[in-house]
């Protein structure tokens, strides 16, 4: 079973680069512990504040649950947030060398 999760937030103008430094973080761990199952991607639009990120997950569980800088990521996005977190499961359509 595959499962796509897409996640949408706007920070706060002045903890957008507290946010990236943050993710930066999960993704220096991820590539320490190659969690299996997991593609993960995030991006930040154009304005500067709002992030996107799109986890595929092959199987059960949450594999980002095991990376100690994902828990402190999420630890303080309250504070640093305007808008969302919003998750939501997604269906691929379409995809050309993304993954």
């Amino acid at each position: 079973m595959t499962r796509t999760v897409v996640v949408r937030y706007e920070t706060r103008p002045d903890a957008a680069e507290e946010n990236q430094r943050l993710v930066e973080a999960v993704y220096e761990e991820l590539h320490e512990q190659v969690p299996p199952g997991l593609r993960y991607a995030t991006f930040r639009l154009e304005d500067g504040v709002t992030f996107v990120h799109v986890a595929v997950v092959d199987g059960g569980g949450d594999p980002l649950a095991a990376i100690a800088a994902f828990r402190e990521f999420q630890r303080g996005i309250g504070d640093r947030v305007v808008n969302g977190p919003t998750a939501a499961p997604a269906a691929l359509v379409g995809a050309y060398r993304l993954y």
